[in-house]
C-alpha cells in the first residue's frame, strides 16, 4: 500500500476539501504514514508565508494545497511560484465555486472543475502522478573512448541545434527559480528534479545501435558546449538498479544527464531507425498524446510515450504528445526533425 501524509494547518477553505482528499485516498488503498517516510506528502500551506516540505527522501511525492479567493488572470504565471517556494512537485491552487488548478514542474496548468465528487476527482488525477517511479539516478563511468573525449558531428549538431531552439523560442523557463528560494532550496530543488531552472527539453542523436548522445539536465541548451559535461553518452541502462549508465572522459566533472533520458532509452531500443530524438515544449495540431500526465523522469512517462512513438505508421519520423507537457519527435537527425515540424509547431501547450 501506498502511505500517505498531510501537513500544514487546515485554512477554512481548504479545510472540507482536505478532508475529502484524505478520505478520497483511503478509498483508493492509501494509509496513513504514521511516523515512517511517506511515499505521498500533502502540505496544505498559507499562500501569504508558505512552509517548503523538506523531504528526507526523493521518492516522497509532494502536492502544495492552497487556496486563492478568485480565478486568477493568467493561471500558470501565478501558481508557479507556489509550487517553487513549497518545494512541491505540483501544486493543488482551489478555488472555490470554480475548482482545483493543477499546475506542475513542467509548466502543466490546467484546470479540475468544481463538482459534488471533487475530492475524488483530484485524487483520481493525482494517484497516478504519486505513485510514479522516478528513473533519474546515474552511474558515471570513465570509458568514454578518447576519440569521442572531444566529441563529434553529433555532438556538434546538438550545439546547433540548441542554439536554434533558443532562437525560436522553444525553451521556455517559466520563471527564474533562482529568485523564487533561498540558495539552500535552490540546491535541493535541483536535487530532487535534476532541473536548474534555465530551460526546458532536450535532445538526443544515436551514436550506434546501443549508445546515443543526450543534453544534460539543467544547463541552457543554447550552451550546450562541452562533451562528457553538457552533452552525454548514454551507454546503458542498469534496470535493477534503476540508474542510467553514461560514458564519461576521466577529466571532466559530468552534469546529470537529462531526466528523460529512460524515454529516449526505450524509444531507441525498440526503434533501430530512429536517428535522433527531440522533446520540447510546444505542440502540434492532430497528434496523439498520451493519457496522462506522468512527471518526467518516471518510467511511467517513458512507457507511455514510446508506446505512441512505436504505435506510429513511421515510428522513424514521428510526433507524439506528452499531455499538458509537450512533445517528443523523432527523425533521421535532429536537423531533419526540426526542419520538418517547424512550419507546425505551436508554443503553447494545449491543457486539459
Amino acid at each position: 500500500m501506498t502511505s500517505f501524509a498531510i501537513l500544514g494547518e487546515e485554512q477554512k477553505p481548504l479545510a472540507e476539501l482536505a478532508a475529502g482528499i484524505v478520505a478520497a485516498l483511503e478509498r483508493h488503498g492509501f494509509e496513513a504514514a504514521n511516523g515512517s517516510t511517506p511515499e505521498l506528502v500533502l502540505n496544505l500551506v498559507d499562500p501569504a508565508q508558505p512552509r517548503p516540505f523538506r523531504r528526507r527522501a526523493r521518492g516522497t511525492f509532494a502536492a502544495a494545497l492552497w487556496s486563492l479567493p478568485e480565478p486568477p488572470a493568467d493561471a500558470l504565471r501565478e501558481t508557479y511560484p507556489m509550487l517553487v517556494r513549497a518545494l512541491a512537485n505540483i501544486s493543488l491552487c482551489y478555488v472555490p465555486g470554480h475548482g482545483v488548478l493543477f499546475t506542475t514542474m513542467e509548466r502543466g496548468c490546467y484546470l479540475v472543475p468544481e463538482g459534488p465528487d471533487l475530492a475524488e476527482t483530484v485524487v483520481a488525477r493525482l494517484e497516478p502522478l504519486a505513485t510514479a517511479h522516478l528513473v533519474i539516478d546515474n552511474e558515471f563511468r570513465r570509458d568514454l573512448e578518447p576519440e569521442l573525449w572531444g566529441g563529434d558531428d553529433l555532438t556538434r549538431e546538438i550545439g546547433r541545434i540548441g542554439r536554434r531552439l533558443d532562437r525560436l523560442g522553444l525553451l521556455p523557463a517559466p520563471f527564474p527559480v533562482e529568485d523564487l528560494v533561498s540558495e539552500r532550496d535552490l540546491r535541493q530543488i535541483k536535487r530532487l528534479y535534476s532541473i536548474g531552472g534555465l530551460s526546458y527539453g532536450n535532445l538526443s542523436a544515436r551514436e550506434d545501435g546501443t549508445r546515443f548522445w543526450m543534453s544534460a539536465s539543467g544547463v541552457d541548451k543554447s550552451k550546450l558546449d562541452e562533451p562528457g559535461r553538457d552533452i552525454l553518452l548514454v551507454s546503458g541502462y542498469d534496470a535493477a538498479a534503476g540508474k542510467i549508465v553514461l560514458s564519461v572522459p576521466p577529466d571532466v566533472e559530468p552534469r546529470r544527464v537529462s531526466v528523460d533520458a529512460i524515454e529516449h532509452w526505450m524509444i531507441y531500443r525498440a526503434n533501430p531507425e530512429v536517428g535522433a530524438i527531440l522533446h520540447i515544449h510546444a505542440w502540434v495540431e492532430g497528434i496523439d498524446a498520451t493519457e496522462i500526465n506522468y512527471p518526467c523522469g518516471t518510467a511511467e512517462l517513458a512507457e507511455s510515450v514510446a508506446a505512441l512513438v512505436a504505435a506510429a505508421p513511421d515510428p522513424g519520423h514521428t510526433v507524439v504528445g506528452l499531455r499538458n507537457h509537450g512533445i517528443t519527435a523523432t527523425g533521421e537527425s535532429l536537423t531533419e526533425i526540426l526542419d520538418r515540424i517547424e512550419p507546425d509547431l505551436l508554443l503553447q501547450v494545449p491543457m486539459d
